[in-house]
């Protein structure tokens, strides 16, 4: 099926089945970095789910966004190791830098500050994940150069 909808090529490769709702908020996600309301709703249309029913599927997961994000993201470990050995300093050193708060996003749309619970990799504490990048043993003197290197690849 043919349309002007952006989204229906992605609705399509999973032939507007509902039981695969959730392959096409990943793909919509990849293409759009959140996933629209225009696309949720058309994923209701053309599945014929209840839209209530999919706006809890992309609330519940923690990797849908239903607002947009930065070209790169920021995730600060806020776990009991990281938080212990400085996290607070490192994410309000990245607040202070790029002028938002966690949850928010750059005017320029470039970043999204967030913090996160947990990364498993609390050897390396403090943790801060750029993308798919980890990077251990963060401190606020180092947040200015993190800063500069990932504007420079977004």
């Amino acid at each position: 099926m043919q349309t002007n909808y952006p989204v229906d090529s992605i609705i399509d490769r999973w032939n507007a089945d509902p039981d695969f709702v959730i392959e096409m908020f990943q793909d919509i996600q990849d293409k759009f970095r959140f996933i629209p309301q225009e696309a949720l709703n058309r994923v209701a249309e053309r599945t014929g789910k209840p839209r209530g029913v999919l706006f809890h599927i992309a609330t519940f997961y923690k990797a849908f966004s239903l607002k947009e994000k930065g070209r790169q993201e920021i995730q600060i470990c806020t776990g009991t190791a990281c938080y212990v050995k400085g996290a607070p300093d490192v994410l309000a050193a990245f607040e202070r830098e790029l002028k938002i708060k966690s949850g928010e996003t750059t005017p320029d749309r470039m970043f999204t500050l967030s913090e996160v619970r947990c990364v498993g990799a609390c050897g390396l504490a403090p943790v801060v994940v750029v993308g798919e990048d980890v990077i251990g043993g963060v401190s606020p003197s180092m947040v200015t150069e993190i800063i500069k290197k990932y504007s420079k690849e977004g």
